[in-house]
């Protein structure tokens, strides 16, 4: 450090010449927020879409699985297994079944409830809303269930003589 003559002290930085300043211009933040929104614009109604396509493709399955898990237990234990729908409160049940994480409360799942967020539109098992698995896993009839999350729709089947399930949609 060297000391001037008012007793200040200069730093070796301060006697060679300034760098220039650098930054951005005004020019070139404006375009890349130009370029920002653009891609913005573009990608965030995509991924609206996408996570309303998860979200009934995710309803789908679960019922589709729910409906195979009743008629796995019917063909198990021999005992009749049945499904009650609610299309007015957007969920449905599986009789004398027990939920999954708390035992004494039955097994009722929301559909209009995170994660899904999602209605019931329609629900036929032969004339009726529910279905019922023999002891041998077959069910009393056929007939669907069809779910919406926003645009998506989904139709979950059951076939009359296997109890089989398969998902369809738009």
């Amino acid at each position: 450090m060297v000391t001037s003559r008012t007793g200040k002290r200069r730093g070796a930085t301060e006697s060679a010449p300034r760098a220039a300043a650098r930054g951005f211009s005004l020019m070139e933040l404006v375009l890349v927020i130009l370029i920002v929104a653009i891609i913005s614009a573009v990608v965030v109604p995509r991924f609206g879409g996408s996570i309303t396509r998860h979200r009934a493709d995710t309803v789908a399955r679960r019922i589709a699985v729910d409906l195979e898990l009743a008629r796995r237990r019917a063909s198990t234990t021999s005992a009749a297994q049945r499904v009650i729908f609610d299309v007015e409160d957007d969920s449905y049940e599986l009789d004398g079944l027990g939920d999954m994480d708390h035992s004494t409360e039955d097994y009722i799942v929301s559909v209009a409830e995170d994660p899904y967020k999602a209605v019931l539109v329609f629900v036929n098992f032969g004339g009726d809303e529910e279905i019922i698995f023999d002891g041998f896993g077959t069910p009393d009839s056929g007939g669907s269930v069809i779910v919406q999350v926003g645009n998506e729709i989904r139709t979950v089947t059951v076939d009359a003589s296997t109890g089989e399930t398969s998902v369809s949609g738009s």
